[in-house]
């Protein structure tokens, strides 16, 4: 049983990837990160001793503080933070009790330079179907929740990358894209180092539906037909990300979850 105000490995493996997920704030030391450059998905990293300054930014939500072995360090920042009215726990054992368990580690590397306000940007084209939908979900579930999306017209993709500093995908010659019969989700899997079972079952759902292939996965026809009747229920491309988010939140718990089971709806009673 976890401690009071802690939360442990195999509790958070669960929240993580879904809406439910508290914000993860990864306070090693430096010298800590940088002899292991990666993060427990969808974490952000802060420096305990301006805890303070930053601690407004999680203003009623719940949190979970990372450090190396949950001592000192998190122990510390989550008291300060529940002082400034979140509702904050600790990872039982740390980002080394998290590496022990063998659990996917984000490559740090990878995440986008973030902009002012703590959130990396992202561009690409606008009407979104399926990889275009499924790869923001992937970013804000398991890579940063505060990411931004831009969606305009192709041709000004490149132009609008550059002025905004947003990062490009789904685009022919970018790098976040296509690459063989792979998609631009199964890349970000790949690249953000986030090859968990689920994700890849997931992935081959997404390639079916976005190539042209249903034939990889049962779902992916289905997987299409929704994404085509979202792209028609909404004219506006955010509003249609949000529902589409849910979407995949759905897929997402269906491929960790409840692959094995199936559903009858009027199953014959004896004598009927």
């Amino acid at each position: 049983m976890s401690a009071i105000n802690s939360i442990s490995v195999d509790k958070l493996v669960r929240l993580i990837g879904t809406p439910r997920c508290p914000a993860l704030i990864d306070v090693r030391p430096k010298d800590d990160f940088d002899s292991s450059p990666r993060l427990i998905p969808g974490s952000v990293r802060r420096t305990h001793s301006d805890v303070s300054q930053w601690a407004g930014e999680f203003s009623g939500q719940s949190a979970v503080v990372i450090c190396s072995h949950g001592a000192a360090l998190s122990q510390g920042t989550a008291a300060w933070l529940r002082h400034a009215g979140v509702t904050a726990d600790v990872l039982e054992d740390g980002f080394e009790g998290w590496a022990k368990a063998a659990l996917p580690l984000l490559t740090a590397s990878k995440i986008p330079p973030l902009d002012g306000h703590g959130s990396s940007v992202w561009v690409t084209r606008a009407r979104p179907k399926v990889d275009r939908i499924a790869c923001p979900w992937l970013i804000r579930r398991f890579v940063d929740p505060r990411a931004v999306f831009l969606f305009v017209a192709a041709s000004e993709v490149p132009d609008v990358a550059e002025r905004y500093g947003a990062v490009p995908f789904d685009l022919d010659g970018v790098f976040w894209s296509h690459r063989g019969d792979k998609c631009t989700f199964d890349l970000m899997i790949e690249e953000f180092g986030l090859t968990t079972e689920p994700l890849l079952r997931l992935a081959t759902i997404v390639r079916g539906a976005d190539t042209g292939r249903p034939n990889l996965a049962p779902q992916a026809a289905g997987s299409l037909a929704v994404s085509l009747g979202l792209s028609r229920m909404y004219t506006d491309d955010l509003a249609q990300l949000e529902a589409g988010l849910s979407l995949y939140d759905a897929f997402y718990r269906w491929c960790r979850d409840a692959v094995e089971e199936t559903h009858i709806a009027h199953a014959k009673r004896p004598g009927i």
